[in-house]
């Protein structure tokens, strides 16, 4: 396999729970529990052809969930390695999904993250993301964001 972000398929399940844990493990005594990625069913995301993986190397570094919706793409998770943070993979792989959106002839691209992930808030700000609201779901405290496309 090229390197690249591409469909997940069945092969790549380990890998990408592997990803999402160690992406999002050291949340768990911030926020007092699991964040939501970490309970989600890779399995049946895979199935649906939700998740794409970035290969860098030839070693799966990256995951990206993207749900279409009524109104927005929803950009349900995305997650780098740790080894490979700082390295572009995430810009690389919020381009994609940006790019995905539009090309599936969304006008905006939407996603949430937990209100004490505020790097996460942060990032998303600088790069064209607007706070829509606050609210809980699934017990979590979510902030919810959109981005238009041009």
């Amino acid at each position: 396999m090229t390197d690249g972000l591409r469909i997940a398929v069945e092969e790549d399940l380990p890998f990408v729970e592997a990803i999402v844990e160690a992406a999002y493990s050291h949340y768990i005594p911030i926020i007092g529990q699991k964040p939501g990625p970490m309970l989600d069913d890779y399995a049946a995301l895979i199935g649906d052809r939700r998740v794409h993986v970035l290969q860098s190397d030839g070693i799966v570094k990256g995951v990206l969930v993207l749900i279409p919706e009524v109104n927005a793409m929803l950009l349900d998770n995305i997650a780098v390695v740790p080894a490979a943070k700082g390295s572009g993979l995430g810009r690389k792989m919020l381009m994609f999904a940006e790019r995905s959106a539009r090309d599936a002839g969304y006008k905006s691209i939407r996603l949430y993250t937990h209100e004490k992930m505020t790097q996460n808030i942060e990032l998303y700000s600088r790069i064209g993301y607007v706070e829509t609201h606050r609210g809980e779901e699934k017990g979590l405290r979510r902030v919810y964001m959109t981005k238009a496309l041009d």
